[in-house]
């Protein structure tokens, strides 16, 4: 015994190195197959969504706020509200350094939209093995005493056969589009069908939309840009800006025909701005369009947008007017400051000496005055001379057209003081909109599947007694079980009805 003893103690010290290396060997396997394991839940964490889709959120909120891809003067005019005049210049330049001019093409924000990708599709892995064993787990037979504990039951006894009521219950079923199966006993039998398993899968259809639409949206962000472009009426351009000035190629023309802003009658509040637009692509023109708010132009997938407008500093341009003498049609006029102009017959001459973007009266003192400098009550100063001898001097107003009636029935219309306004575009390029789209589309199926559509189970038994039939129906749904009990109550009916007219035949 001492002998076995010793060789028992000997022999785990001869093997001591290659069981060391085993458990060694083994010992590491855990630790990676451990930290695997811990980043794939990390990923598959409800908290990570939860955490990314609040970062997501409060980030956007900045990114609404703050003008994206303008000039820095608007910018800065903002934060001058919030920060004041001195200390907004360095606060936009530390918004400007963590991306926040420039937010939705960050690398910072992509990363976030990327790390939420990563944890929904790790999420639908983990996650989609059992629920596709849901869906896959063939539909069995009930047991009497499970099918009588079912929460949706109904029951009821006819006067026929066992095999009339199996097929009357069977095309009943049909009817709602339940395929039966037939189980068989010793004086009984048990149809049984479910439909809607696929519905279970709704949550990944939109989990798959939701994958699209922020692929999408980095698609956009990698490849696209969000510009702006102040063009001024009869000017064009190749190219829009970003941030301070970043020049991007357009590979076209785009040209500003004109700008109009139309008001509210009896209020300097704007109802619509519009401007036409031209593109110019090869040396000739191929589009036009007049473009307003939600009503944009696009060409070779670059977008511009209706996003403000201004009038240019210290810009001479030409006014438009419609002169027309009594009785006649009128004719169109392109002046500048000191032109005059006939109206047709008449001895009388007008000539353009003064002009206000927004004429307006002290209504204490009566005086005239300008009281913006945005063309919001454009009016023009006309000295009319009748042969030879100045008789008359008063301002037409563009938005009044009456101001220009004269008292021998001439008429005087200021369309438009053409070239001293611009127009505000943002121009953008977004080549992951057709994937938003496409996601949109299939985010509809998946919430109907998943809040509208629900997998039901039926079983109805039909078993012989004392020379009636008895029926007994059952079944169980994922969701809105009222739909159920409702099928249930059809299901029933019609066959009831069907049974009796068979048994007056």
């Amino acid at each position: 015994m001492k002998d076995k003893k010793e060789s028992e103690d000997i022999k785990p010290e001869n093997a001591s190195p290659q069981s060391s290396s085993a458990s060694e060997a083994v010992s590491e396997d855990k630790k990676k197959t451990t930290i695997i394991d811990a980043i794939w839940n990390f990923l598959a964490s409800v908290k990570l969504a939860i955490w990314t889709i609040a970062a997501i959120a409060l980030t956007s909120i900045i990114g609404t706020i703050i003008q994206q891809d303008t000039e820095p003067a608007n910018n800065i005019k903002f934060l001058a509200k919030l920060f004041g005049d001195g200390a907004a210049p360095t606060v936009y330049n530390i918004f400007l350094k963590l991306g926040f001019m420039n937010m939705y093409q960050s690398w910072w924000f992509v990363s976030l939209l990327i790390l939420l990708c990563i944890n929904l599709t790790v999420c639908s892995i983990d996650r989609f093995p059992k629920t596709w064993k849901l869906v896959k787990l063939p539909l069995r037979p009930m047991q009497d005493n499970a099918l009588r504990a079912l929460p949706i039951k109904k029951e009821m006894t006819v006067k026929s056969s066992l095999s009339v009521v199996k097929d009357e219950i069977s095309n009943s079923m049909s009817s709602l589009r339940y395929k039966a199966f037939t189980s068989s006993g010793d004086n009984h039998l048990q149809l049984y069908s479910e439909k809607g398993r696929y519905t279970r899968l709704g949550f990944y259809v939109v989990h798959v939309s939701l994958l699209l639409i922020f692929i999408g949206a980095i698609v956009g962000a990698r490849f696209g840009f969000r510009g702006f472009l102040n063009l001024p009426e009869g000017a064009f351009s190749d190219v829009a800006f970003i941030g301070e000035g970043k020049k991007i190629p357009l590979d076209f023309i785009v040209k500003c025909n004109w700008y109009n802003t139309e008001y509210y009658v009896e209020s300097d509040t704007p109802q619509k701005f519009q401007s036409e637009l031209v593109i110019i692509d090869g040396g000739r023109e191929v589009m036009k369009k007049v473009i307003e708010v939600n009503s944009p132009l696009t060409y070779k997938g670059i977008t511009f947008y209706q996003s403000s407008y201004g009038m240019l500093p210290n810009s001479a341009g030409e006014f438009v007017l419609k002169v027309a003498g009594r009785g006649s049609e009128g004719k169109i006029s392109r002046l500048r400051f000191g032109d005059t102009f006939e109206i047709p017959g008449t001895n009388t001459k007008g000539t353009i000496i003064d002009f206000s973007p927004a004429l307006g009266r002290d209504p204490q003192t009566g005086k005239l005055f300008t009281y913006a400098d945005t063309m919001i009550n454009p009016a023009v100063a006309v000295q009319f001379n009748e042969n030879g001898k100045d008789t008359l001097k008063g301002w037409i107003l563009k938005r009044y057209p009456q101001t220009g009636n004269m008292p021998d029935g001439s008429k005087i219309e200021f369309l438009d003081y053409w070239g001293v306004e611009y127009t505000g575009l943002q121009v953008s390029r977004d080549p992951g909109v057709g994937l938003i789209y496409l996601a949109s589309i299939i985010m509809a199926a998946g919430l109907y599947m998943t809040f509208f559509m629900s997998h039901k189970k039926v079983w109805v038994k039909i078993s012989e007694e004392k020379g009636a039939v008895r029926i007994i129906a059952g079944g169980s749904a994922s969701k809105n079980k009222l739909s159920l009990e409702r099928d249930l109550d059809k299901i029933l009916a019609k066959a009831s009805h069907s049974i009796e007219g068979r048994s007056k035949k």
